[in-house]
């Protein structure tokens, strides 16, 4: 019994870890697609925000890093306000984007 047990942790463990999202390979998706806009670092960019006459959130700002990832992802394919939706940003490419804008977290 003990050994079933100890065998099924591990494997729930290395189930885990493969699950987990890369947030350098986001970081590299951020790069290509959002930081023209969100600047390096979550900071709005102000000349895209003056162009588009929009106020941009900031992607450290509390309201920004309280968002589930699910609200995220709605956020990043289908857009919001002004902004542009990124369709092609699917599956582990968008878990590992929205994990490298939660690492901007304050």
């Amino acid at each position: 019994m003990r050994t079933i047990l100890m065998t099924f942790t591990l494997a729930s463990l290395v189930a885990t870890a493969g699950l987990a999202a890369d947030i350098k390979a986001g970081q590299a998706i951020y790069d290509k697609s959002c930081k023209s806009c969100h600047g390096a670092d979550g900071t709005p960019n102000a000349a895209v925000a003056k162009m588009k006459k929009v106020e941009m959130r900031d992607l450290k700002s509390a309201e920004v890093q309280a968002m589930s990832n699910d609200d995220l992802k709605k956020v990043i394919t289908e857009g919001m306000g002004k902004m542009t939706p990124a369709k092609t940003i699917t599956g582990a490419s968008l878990d590992n984007l929205v994990a490298y804008v939660h690492s901007f977290k304050k």
